[in-house]
């Protein structure tokens, strides 16, 4: 294209933006990103972008707010020093669960913060894994949505599992445990849950057989792990050979570290989409990188390729 890529990131994963650079070879550009005594964001580009294709890097994951106001000061810095076009890489996207009102007087604040961005000057939104599909809709500037399901089957082809059998922790969770159960060849089962209330749920009973089986939970997010050992208790309870988890956000906030200890979850495997510190790593936590493939959704995009090769 007629104009250069820049890439760009805040302080929510910068781990994640370097290896992403190192696939692109191409650096990460410097920025100045800090906080004035009272706490309020502080940006500097120190790089010329006028006419440039930026990409700015930024998850908004705990500290989430924090998060977010940097990635929108971010983005008005930059639309502000004559950026060509600014995409959004969010390899988490905050605020995703309030997708729609399922109670009266709740708000809708995938919505919300959409038209935040869309008001700080982005130009488009690389994504993954969204919590909801239809917070694609929220945008009126193109989103492209990748998943890391490719990521996560090729780790899973790999342990040599006996009979296999995928396990959506609730419903909303269904079609992409097919998904993943198909390119797997792998059988399917179903958690029946009842939500409480918000990072509360009850696992009511399993739909499909994984007696003397291996199973695999598959979820988007691990969050408070809640819903994650309700469902494993669920298999342990049905004779399940060895249980396995998959999640491709690794929030692991409150008590979840706590749970997934006390549970008899032989592996945990999530993505660096969520930088996961030291201190909550566990044996048991294995973590797989996203940069190659969002990495490839950059170049393509820059390149004005096809990206649909890898909505899969």
């Amino acid at each position: 294209m007629a104009y250069e890529l820049k890439l760009f990131t805040g302080n929510a994963n910068r781990p994640l933006a370097e290896e992403i650079a190192q696939y692109l070879r191409v650096p990460v550009s410097d920025a100045e990103v800090t906080r004035f005594s009272d706490g309020e964001i502080y940006v500097q580009v120190n790089e010329n972008v006028r006419g440039k294709d930026v990409f700015l890097i930024q998850p908004t994951c705990p500290p989430v707010n924090d998060t977010l106001m940097e990635l929108l000061i971010m983005t008005d810095a930059l639309k502000r020093a004559s950026a060509q076009r600014i995409t959004a890489v969010l390899p988490y996207y905050g605020y995703a669960r309030q997708d729609r009102k399922v109670e009266p007087r709740v708000p809708i604040s995938a919505k919300l913060v959409a038209d935040l961005l869309e008001a700080a000057g982005i130009d488009r939104v690389l994504a993954l894994d969204l919590h909801a599909g239809q917070i694609q809709g929220f945008f009126r500037v193109p989103v492209d949505h990748l998943f890391a399901a490719p990521v996560m089957i090729d780790y899973l082809g790999k342990k040599e599992l006996r009979e296999p059998v995928i396990v959506a922790p609730d419903a909303g969770g269904v079609e992409r445990a097919r998904a993943i159960a198909k390119r797997l060849n792998a059988g399917l089962a179903i958690i029946d849950k009842r939500r409480e209330g918000p990072n509360a749920a009850v696992a009511m009973h399993l739909i499909g057989e994984v007696r003397d089986r291996d199973a695999v939970v598959i979820d988007d997010m691990i969050d408070t792990a809640g819903t994650l050992v309700q469902a494993v208790g669920a298999l342990a309870r049905e004779g399940a050979r060895r249980i396995l988890a998959c999640g491709v956000h690794p929030v692991l906030s409150g008590p979840a570290l706590e749970r997934i200890s006390a549970s008899p979850l032989e592996e945990i495997v999530v993505t660096n989409s969520i930088p996961v510190p030291p201190e909550k790593r566990m044996a048991r936590v294995t973590v797989l990188s996203v940069a190659p493939l969002l990495g490839e959704a950059i170049r393509r995009i820059h390149d004005e390729e096809s990206v649909s090769t890898l909505f899969v």
